[in-house]
């Protein structure tokens, strides 16, 4: 059996319906996110974090998961990369076997990436190289990983193609039909703070399926 905490009745940072969640599972599959970016987002995965694996280790849970994010320890100058590497830390020092499953960033959130730095006119994006992949296909990894033993490591996935952000951005407008030009713009957005190829996942990664333009198209 496992649990998904963030469920209804769960909270997580006060630490109220955990052991009510937990009784009988088997596995914890932690899929929470800080509700921000900023400075707050450490201590929002520390707390949550304590919580969780207190709890989990009172009920006897065997294998504790949680998602991460590919690359997020060669991004130190932001602080939710920072505060990703603070959860996965946390995780691997508690009491309760774990698995983390690092993805690349989600089809679905490339909307939202657009809007960071964009008017009227223009969106600016950096040339940053992503691997993006569909969160459907993050939630067969997890789920894949959470009904097996616990890796007591990490595994990375990703999806099969790398772009630069910009062209990203391009493929995305058009498809929507959206005129607006796309400025490449490298200190434009989070994902400005990546040096090099810090986003693309390594030679280990398991690769999902699915391209952004099937993505695309689907969606329509």
């Amino acid at each position: 059996m496992a649990a998904c905490v963030g469920a209804v009745g769960v909270d997580l940072l006060a630490g109220t319906g955990l052991a009510e969640a937990l009784a009988g599972a088997d596995v914890v599959v932690n899929l929470t996110n800080s509700p921000t970016f900023d400075d707050a987002s450490p201590g929002f995965f520390r707390t949550t974090m304590d919580n969780m694996l207190a709890a989990a280790r009172d009920a006897g849970v065997g294998h504790a998961v949680v998602l991460s994010i590919v690359g997020a320890d060669l991004v130190p100058d932001r602080v939710y990369y920072r505060a990703k590497v603070l959860q996965e830390d946390i995780l691997k020092a508690g009491p309760v076997p774990y698995s983390v499953v690092r993805a690349t960033q989600f089809f679905e959130f490339i909307a939202t990436v657009l809007t960071w730095a964009a008017d009227d006119t223009t969106v600016r994006l950096p040339a940053t190289p992503v691997q993006p992949m569909a969160a459907a296909e993050v939630a067969r990894a997890v789920a894949d990983v959470s009904v097996g033993a616990p890796l007591n490591g990490t595994r990375n996935v990703a999806g099969p193609e790398v772009f630069p952000l910009d062209e990203l951005g391009r493929i995305t407008l058009a498809a929507r039909g959206d005129h607006r030009a796309v400025v490449t713009d490298p200190g434009a957005g989070m994902f400005a703070a990546a040096p090099g190829d810090a986003l693309i996942a390594k030679e280990d990664a398991v690769l999902a399926t699915t391209t952004y333009r099937e993505w695309l198209a689907a969606a329509r």
